[in-house]
């Protein structure tokens, strides 16, 4: 692992908060500092303050190429998947700057990181000695190589590359390095219990086709934008099983109380369709709507649907719901009088467009609003098909 002069390091710790496109433009006026490795480091450290603040309070920690810290997961998300996991044993085959493979290692008695990249390695050897993970053994080994040769454990996780050979993102299993379809039958043979982190793109019903042995599958949203999809898999003799569907939906650096339920149940629901807008407006969060329990929501939250197809619910009475909820405030068909008057006063307003054939921008500009503000307006398409405006407010 390279190692960094006094001048650098002093250097990186006056200059982390500065811009460091700035910092090397001007890289002439500080000769005595490496100046590229320290803009590096500094640019790695702002990163980690947001993604891993926990991890940005440690001094000393050594951050990798933007790539990887562009790729490593979130601390939130880090903490949900240690959330998932505990026992004797534990290895991540991919493990990359080490970040899901600190936070779940504390969870077992022994852990073995494996990474193909040498200075990655490195790193994680240096970084997980100061931030106390003595119990992580780092290993410079190819994924397929070290399962092929290791004994079985508690728990595997595996975070397979998802670029092509020209850097460009892909969201098939099967496009993805290592092949996770055609491992599955080892994994399962080497881990009682295996994670596989994928793309939030994949398509949920395909990854269930794809893989003979998932046990659950975890959406993760963080401040309402989807941000992996975990895919566990289990191989148990003699059982038939469902997998369940598990949505979390953190917010900033808060785990959530996640929504659980099987595809079977979500057939099952019964979903009511609202004859008129209530007082009441629900949008479900981004891992619902990735998910998809659609019926099952208007269910168990005793709520009604606005259209088979809207994703939109009302109610007249206010409930905890796992996404965001407005009080409507006026409602508007596209009569010229009826749409001149519910636009009055009113030059901004934060546009959503659900079930309805425009795109926000043309409906923008058509309304001609501007984005911000403090209050909310829905286009979408009602039970008997009449097309509406919904102008609510947060709640």
């Amino acid at each position: 692992m390279m190692q960094f002069s006094s001048e650098t390091l002093s250097f990186i710790h006056s200059h982390r908060t500065d811009d460091v496109r700035e910092l090397a433009l001007h890289a002439r006026k500080y000769p005595g500092v490496d100046v590229m490795s320290a803009v590096e480091q500094i640019a790695g450290w702002q990163m980690a303050r947001k993604k891993l603040p926990e991890w940005a309070q440690t001094e000393g920690l050594v951050y990798p190429k933007h790539l990887s810290m562009e790729q490593c997961s979130s601390e939130v998300t880090a903490r949900y998947k240690a959330s998932l996991v505990g026992g004797g044993t534990f290895v991540d085959l991919t493990a990359g700057f080490g970040v899901d493979c600190a936070y779940m290692a504390k969870k077992f008695l022994r852990a073995d990181y494996v990474e193909r990249q040498e200075t990655l390695c490195e790193q994680a050897v240096h970084n997980y000695s100061l931030l106390g993970l003595k119990h992580i053994q780092v290993h410079c080994a190819d994924a397929v190589d070290y399962l092929k040769g290791m004994d079985p454990v508690d728990c595997l996780f595996l975070d397979p590359a998802r670029r092509d050979i020209h850097g460009g993102r892909v969201v098939k299993i099967s496009d993805c390095e290592p092949d996770v379809c055609a491992l599955e039958p080892l994994l399962v043979e080497k881990g009682r219990k295996v994670i596989v982190k994928l793309s939030p793109m994949l398509d949920i019903f395909v990854t269930l086709k794809d893989l003979k042995y998932v046990r659950e599958v975890h959406v993760v949203a963080v401040n309402n934008e989807c941000k992996e999809l975990l895919i566990i898999l289990q191989k148990r003799a003699g059982e038939s099983h469902e997998p369940t569907i598990v949505c979390e939906q953190a917010v900033d650096n808060f785990l959530s109380e996640p929504f659980r339920f099987t595809y079977s149940e979500e057939k099952k629901a019964v979903c009511p369709i609202a004859v008129s807008v209530g007082e009441f407006l629900y949008e479900p969060g981004a891992a619902l709507l990735k998910a998809g329990p659609y019926r099952l929501l208007a269910e168990r939250y005793n709520l009604k649907k606005l259209h088979p197809n809207s994703h939109l619910y009302s109610s007249d009475l206010l409930v905890d719901f796992p996404g965001r909820r407005f009080q409507v405030v006026e409602v508007s068909g596209f009569g010229k009088k009826e749409l001149k008057a519910f636009l009055q006063d009113m030059d901004k307003a934060n546009l959503t467009v659900r079930n309805f054939p425009a795109s926000v921008a043309d409906l923008r500009k058509k309304l001609k609003l501007q984005e911000g503000g403090d209050m909310y307006v829905f286009a979408t398409t009602l039970g008997d098909n009449e097309r509406v405006l919904i102008k609510c407010r947060r709640v």
